[in-house]
């Protein structure tokens, strides 16, 4: 496969093209490619002028096929014993927490980041993309605003401690937009450029005036009181729809329960949080 393969892929939502064009890819990771959003979707009207979303994926890094294993030195045992053990860890509740193709996977420890101040300390990634968010910022005309560099203390799933870019200001509030989506748009554009400029995926997260901590704080409550609410009343509580990354909240705040498990059910964004009482 050539590091310099690019696909064209269409789909719902932006989300299902990029999942199709990975697959296409031969099931590559979303970190070994770039991706450029050709055309948002569109419902038109009374489904006149109705469109697909439609992305570019650039492949960038061949994945490392996984080394053979060593030749055995005695008879394999019976298929049940090694194959239904991976099964079970792969299906056991603590590991099912989907990733999904949000670009915000890192969303569930904004809770627990530290302030960055000295820009020795910042590496290559945060201060390109801080260049690439004040551009922005200036093109949008949002000129009364800072930007607040915070990182995580704690990665997540084996990924390199997320960096954070907080706009604060007096204008910051036309930049969340409803639920959040106009925020998810910004920092999606700064995640692609950073990583256009980097050659490697920017581990970015943009933040308008806390909304997001605010916003993790309230969906980590809510996935423990539903929770509670299944486990008494020993029925499947299904959450309102929500983005991939809010999504990850709930999965990542319940796992360490015993008492329940979590599944995404739905399709594009009518997709949700089902918690499941054991």
């Amino acid at each position: 496969m050539s590091a310099e393969r690019s696909i064209e892929t269409t789909g719902d939502t932006v989300e299902e093209a990029i999942a199709k064009g990975l697959s296409e890819l031969g099931g590559v990771s979303p970190s070994d490619v770039i991706v450029e959003v050709l055309d948002e979707p569109s419902r038109g009207v009374f489904g006149i002028g109705a469109r697909p979303a439609k992305v570019r994926l650039k492949l960038f890094r061949v994945p490392t096929p996984p080394a053979p294993p060593a030749p055995a030195s005695k008879p394999e045992p019976p298929a049940r014993s090694r194959q239904s053990e991976a099964v079970q860890e792969r299906s056991a509740p603590k590991q099912d927490i989907p990733i999904e193709h949000d670009e915000d996977e890192s969303a569930a420890i904004l809770e627990d980041m530290e302030l960055i101040s000295d820009e020795a300390a910042m590496d290559e990634d945060v201060r390109v993309a801080k260049v690439v968010l004040e551009e922005l910022l200036s093109k949008m005309e949002i000129l009364r605003t800072q930007i607040v560099v915070r990182r995580a203390l704690t990665p997540v799933d084996g990924e390199t401690n997320p960096w954070l870019l907080d706009i604060t200001g007096s204008d910051v509030s036309a930049l969340v937009g409803r639920r959040g989506e106009t925020l998810a748009a910004l920092q999606y554009v700064t995640r692609l450029i950073s990583s256009r400029e980097l050659q490697h995926r920017a581990n970015i997260i943009v933040d308008a005036g806390g909304y997001k901590i605010r916003r993790s704080r309230m969906l980590r409550d809510l996935a423990n009181r539903m929770a509670d609410q299944a486990t008494r009343s020993k029925r499947v509580v299904t959450l309102e729809p929500m983005p991939p990354y809010e999504r990850r909240i709930i999965h990542m705040t319940l796992r360490a329960r015993a008492d329940v498990q979590t599944k995404s059910v739905g399709e594009g964004n009518a997709r949700k949080v089902t918690i499941i009482p054991k």
